[in-house]
């Protein structure tokens, strides 16, 4: 993967672990310069250390307007551009339609609804002026079909799709593309923790997967960073699953 965005200069957010961490690092294994952006403080300033050089770390919190500005304003003023915005950050809060709390809801769509518009607002800001610029916007499979019990994080991940067809019809005059990727059953410390607290998730899903097994972080970061990469130049407005047919 070495050289495929060299010289350019990406935001990962919810990088501090699992699939945004994934991301930055080979992005940063790419030729990337990658500004890991997460709440997690601590967690993401070892992960960008732990990247080497080519990595840092800002405090995000996706909700947040004005750090949302702040932050780009800062990768710009440090590296001259931004190129890449990965829109990774959210939550996977489990909750049917007649439990679930208006203040539950709302939650969910401020981080994995709210944020990303945000964050593409806030990135075209800064690409559309230099006619360049990819942002991928991180969806699911819930977002593909229906989630039963999962109302609200379902429903955030279908906006992101609108947001993301939306935004690259916008974007496409200024020759900023926008894609989204809908991963399907991931190792990532999220599912571990799902599957402690309802056990016998990982078997049960794994019987509705066609290719018959979870995907690693770094399957998906792969076709992350092809819609981030020039190798996608015409490539606007699509959506990518990476689920093992889940879906098919």
């Amino acid at each position: 993967m070495t050289g495929r965005l060299e010289g350019k200069v990406a935001i990962v957010t919810g990088a501090a672990r699992g699939q945004g961490e994934a991301e930055a690092r080979l992005f940063a294994s790419a030729g990337a310069r990658v500004v890991l952006a997460d709440v997690l403080d601590e967690q993401g300033q070892a992960t960008a250390a732990s990247i080497g050089s080519a990595a840092s770390y800002l405090h995000l919190d996706v909700r947040d307007e004005a750090r949302w500005a702040a932050v780009v304003e800062e990768v710009v003023r440090l590296h001259g551009r931004l190129d890449v915005l990965v829109n990774n950050a959210g939550i996977f809060p489990a909750g049917g339609l007649l439990d679930t709390t208006l203040a539950d809801f709302e939650r969910v769509v401020a981080i994995n609804q709210t944020g990303v518009f945000l964050g593409m607002q806030a990135a075209a800001r800064a690409m559309v002026p230099r006619r360049s610029g990819s942002i991928v916007n991180i969806s699911s499979i819930a977002g593909l079909a229906g989630a039963p019990m999962f109302i609200g994080y379902a429903t955030t991940k279908w906006a992101v799709r609108g947001l993301t067809r939306t935004a690259a019809k916008e974007l496409a005059p200024h020759r900023v593309r926008v894609n989204s990727v809908h991963p399907g059953i991931i190792e990532t410390p999220m599912l571990q923790t799902f599957d402690a607290v309802h056990p016998g998730t990982r078997e049960r899903v794994l019987q509705r997967i066609p290719l018959g097994r979870t995907a690693s972080a770094d399957e998906v970061a792969k076709v992350v960073l092809f819609l981030a990469s020039d190798d996608a130049s015409y490539v606007t407005g699509s959506e990518y699953a990476v689920d093992g047919a889940w879906t098919a």
